[in-house]
């Protein structure tokens, strides 16, 4: 008898069953489980539980008679109703509690990862290499580019430079709400997304599960055929204007030219190589400027890549960093996503965008919703698990190195070289949102202070011994010192507290 292959909710293409040594084969009986202790364990965004119990079903109806979808309490259970004691394989989880679990169990073989561009044996090999020398995205970057032949003219970067980052950092276009890209492909529903949104109320209704946010007409593709739609509707309509204004933020435009494909690739949905390869076949192609297109491979093999390998190459214990000893609460407004009560229009803008959809692109969640964490001392541990469960895109193994070590800084420096946060000059200058606004940017103390502006002064003045000795921050803590209002700053930032500003 053929040894039945358990994929879980984030292994749904078909890289996860294609034939090879150490993979189940093409005709190979699979399980699917869908277990309810999931959702009782957290509050998920209830857009983000409607995608992933739709993915897995979509699954399951491409799968047909091939698939045993057993619904359960939890996995163990769903397993010994599917296959008994027999054997299974699975390939390499994605979490570190998933590991441990199918570790523990006797029956399962685990198999190695896939949907990455780099296996984690040569992550280490390459990480043993450097020794005791920061282990810097960039580096990281160059070598998966020459490694995968991505973007390259021999052994050179195409048009003689790895980053066009410089390229890439404009403000938005004065004097507009929009940057008119042409429409993201958007998802139609069908009857498993009715049967999804029924099950999901009645959870509700009966007590199983408790989820945050608003569950609208599903936006992001659920099965492999729409995100392959998705895909080629980037490449060929929005990838051309992604790179210039990546950074930047319009009130009445979330999403911009961005690709909205992370929740795909996240899901499984797509593999990482036949997105960049695309893009590079775009650029190619003289259809997207270089750019744009090394801009959109730098997130995927450069920054996703690099988040996955020191996942694990940091290991469980990564996600206990504090080292700025950061312990407050989240408050309960950010908790229940209620941008009604939030005056400050860029934090009010960005927390209404996960409250609908479950997403917002990059700049958002560091500048905005991570940046308001840091200056407010909030627990990193916390905060991780409010953007793990909030975003549609959202994993332990995308959010502990993005929120732990890019966002919060609570690593002390293992990942990146500063903190990052900012006050709202920032903010004014990347974005339309500070128009309109009850704050001013420019003001640190008083009734129009920016939050943003007094948190970010309150915070250098808080670690201000650390960050002294940071040749990245040490400047910006020098200018504490000439800061006549500093007394009435951090009173300012007292009074701000835990309320919504």
């Amino acid at each position: 008898m053929t040894t039945a292959h358990w994929l879980f909710g984030d292994q749904l293409g078909p890289h996860f069953l294609a034939p090879a040594a150490e993979g189940p084969g093409r005709d190979a009986p699979v399980v699917i489980i869908e277990a309810r202790s999931v959702f009782r364990r957290r509050r998920f965004h209830r857009a983000k539980a409607h995608l992933v119990l739709s993915a897995m079903r979509h699954r399951a109806a491409e799968l047909g008679d091939r698939v045993r979808y057993v619904r359960s309490e939890t996995y163990r259970e769903g397993l010994r109703e599917a296959v008994g004691d027999a054997p299974v394989t699975v390939h390499h989880p994605t979490s570190h509690a998933a590991l441990r679990l199918v570790r523990s169990l006797e029956q399962v073989t685990v198999l190695p990862p896939r949907g990455f561009l780099v296996p984690l044996t040569e992550f280490h090999a390459w990480a043993e290499e450097r020794g005791t020398r920061r282990l810097r995205q960039e580096d990281f970057y160059r070598w998966v580019r020459r490694e995968h032949d991505l973007l390259m003219d021999g052994d050179d970067p195409a048009g003689g430079h790895w980053n066009l980052d410089h390229d890439n950092r404009e403000p938005p276009p004065a004097r507009v709400d929009t940057l008119g890209a042409p429409a993201p492909y958007r998802p139609r529903e069908d009857a498993i997304d009715e049967e999804v949104r029924h099950d999901l109320d009645r959870w509700e209704r009966e007590g199983v599960a408790r989820f945050v946010g608003r569950d609208g007409h599903r936006r992001f593709p659920a099965s492999r055929r729409e995100a392959l739609a998705a895909l080629r509707r980037f490449t060929e309509h929005r990838l051309a204007g992604f790179g210039p204004h990546e950074d930047a933020m319009l009130a009445a435009d979330p999403v911009m030219s961005h690709s909205l494909l992370s929740s795909s690739l996240n899901l499984g949905l797509l593999h990482p190589l036949e997105c960049v390869e695309r893009a590079e076949d775009a650029w190619r192609s003289d259809k997207a400027p270089l750019n744009s297109v090394e801009g959109f491979v730098r997130q995927i093999a450069g920054w996703r890549e690099y988040v996955w390998q020191l996942y694990w190459h940091f290991g469980d214990d990564y996600r206990d960093s504090n080292a700025l000893g950061h312990h407050a609460p989240l408050p309960d407004w950010f908790l229940e996503l209620d941008a009604d009560a939030v005056t400050a229009r860029c934090l009010a803008t960005a927390l209404a965008q996960v409250r609908d959809t479950g997403w917002t692109h990059h700049i958002p969640r560091l500048m905005l919703l991570g940046s308001y964490a840091l200056q407010h001392g909030w627990d990193p541990r916390a905060v991780t698990d409010w953007f793990h469960r909030c975003f549609v895109d959202g994993y332990d193994w995308v959010m502990l190195p993005n929120v732990v070590g890019m966002s919060q800084y609570a690593d002390g420096g293992r990942m990146t070289t500063k903190p990052y946060t900012s006050g709202g000059s920032y903010v004014n200058r990347m974005s339309d949102l500070c128009a309109g606004c009850a704050y001013r940017p420019t003001e640190r103390s008083g009734d129009r202070a920016c939050p943003y502006t007094t948190g970010y002064w309150a915070f250098l003045h808080r670690h201000r011994e650390r960050l002294a000795g940071n040749h990245r921050t040490a400047q910006a803590v020098r200018g504490l010192d000439r800061l006549a209002d500093l007394d009435e700053l951090l009173c300012r930032a007292r009074d701000l507290g835990d309320a919504p500003p």
